[in-house]
């Protein structure tokens, strides 16, 4: 009998937690189903919405292109918690118990996340500041490159050789930025080197000739040629010429194969350091180094 009863009290039991399970899904499926519709349209729209604002920013010409990726991200996790708190509510959760509870949380990520919310803060810097748009070469601590996009959190950017880099903001900022890009035109120096006996006045005619005749050359400011200094083994003449920063590459070793070219063809020789060595009874008694060039040489 004691075994029956207890049988019967432990259906009675299990038959009335079953119940009310049955009478709370029933009472909140919907509300649940409707958070997770709420969710997964919602995250849908923030998708839409932030590519919609990146067309727009890049249909706009008076919008700088460095906030696109920065707008983009901003409507896209603003969206986002505006639909969780809708779920949430939806789930019956009190509004001013969420907040407080996201409030606690953001405090807990902020000091755990220390590094990330500083690459935040990093990122507003650099686009309230701007010491480099999208499109500009840079050069930050080393890391060099053309930035593609300046997010929240980091910047995209490639280097000359094509690599794509993901760069923390904070890294950026955290460094001497040298942007290329932002001056315009920009200086092409390069160094040629003549031997003594050779005419400095010709050799000069000879530089301009040909930096006159590149076609990135602007004529104003005009290029120039100086006796940069008296070395060891030749005079060393500087080329100075100006050109448009997009040009400044192409333009730079445009001159140092031209420059070498028109020396060669006017016959003017480009020394190169030597090394002599005494030989006396068989053995290297005085070794030493001379600078002659190609034209002593030959002279010899």
């Amino acid at each position: 009998m004691n075994l029956t009863a207890n049988l019967t009290a432990l259906y009675q039991n299990f038959t009335d937690l079953l119940n009310q399970v049955m009478a709370w899904a029933t009472a909140a499926v919907p509300s649940i189903l409707s958070a997770i519709l709420i969710l997964g349209v919602g995250w849908w729209l923030s998708g839409v919405a932030s590519r919609a604002i990146a067309h727009l920013v890049e249909s706009q010409p008076y919008v700088d292109p460095t906030l696109r990726g920065v707008l983009k991200r901003i409507v896209r996790w603003g969206l986002l918690v505006l639909v969780f708190v809708a779920a949430l509510n939806q789930l019956g959760v009190a509004s001013t118990s969420m907040l407080a509870a996201l409030g606690a949380i953001g405090l807990a990520l902020g000091l755990a996340l220390q590094g990330t919310l500083a690459n935040i803060a990093a990122g507003i810097m650099l686009l309230w500041l701007r010491p480099f748009r999208v499109g500009d070469y840079i050069d930050a601590g080393g890391t060099a490159g053309t930035v593609n996009e300046v997010g929240l959190f980091a910047s995209h950017m490639t280097t000359f050789e094509g690599v794509c880099m993901f760069v923390p903001n904070s890294d950026l900022w955290g460094t001497k930025i040298t942007n290329y890009s932002r001056s315009s035109p920009r200086m092409v120096r390069e160094t040629f080197g003549i031997a003594y006996e050779d005419d400095i006045a010709k050799a000069r005619k000879v530089l301009l000739k040909m930096a006159a005749a590149n076609k990135n050359v602007l004529g104003d400011p005009e290029p120039a040629v100086y006796v940069n200094e008296l070395g060891d083994n030749a005079v060393a003449l500087e080329l100075r010429a100006w050109t448009l920063g997009p040009n400044w590459v192409q333009t730079r070793f445009d001159l140092i194969e031209g420059g070498k070219l028109a020396l060669d063809a006017a016959g003017i020789s480009i020394p190169f350091p030597q090394r002599d060595i005494h030989i006396k009874d068989g053995l290297i008694t005085e070794p030493a180094e001379s600078h002659k060039s190609k034209k002593r040489k030959s002279a010899a």
